[in-house]
């Protein structure tokens, strides 16, 4: 580990020999990456990180469950999901809220069949 690295991970020092591996690799990764970052992107990531501590322990797992399930579909799929991710993240904030208001209304059977049978879009005349 660079100089850097431990520099970032000083806090994790008395630890560190106690960490099982895979959580001693997931930090020295994420310090290489925080490294190689913009200020805009550490300033970005530093903000979610905020957001994450705040989160409530539930909160914080169904988060982790819904990682798990997108790392688990398919490729395909997945760029699918990243696709209406970027669309929706493009729309106008009234039109987000109008879509998660609707989203929330709906009972899980509609939300089923919306995900599984998108409708297709329509543009404006």
């Amino acid at each position: 580990m660079s100089p850097q690295q431990q520099q970032l991970l000083h806090s994790y020092q008395d630890k560190w020999a106690g960490l099982p591996p895979e959580r001693q690799q997931a930090l020295a990764k994420g310090s290489q990456r925080w490294l190689s970052m913009t200020p805009e992107q550490k300033s970005s990531a530093q903000q979610r990180f905020t957001q994450w501590r705040a989160m409530p322990p539930e909160q914080r797992q169904q988060l982790r469950q819904r990682w798990q399930q997108f790392k688990s579909m398919p490729p395909e799929q997945q760029q699918r999901v990243r696709e209406s991710f970027n669309r929706f993240k493009q729309m106008p904030p009234e039109r987000r809220m109008q879509l998660r208001r609707q989203w929330r209304q709906m009972t899980p059977e509609q939300r089923h069949r919306a995900v599984a049978h998108p409708q297709p879009r329509r543009f404006p005349r």
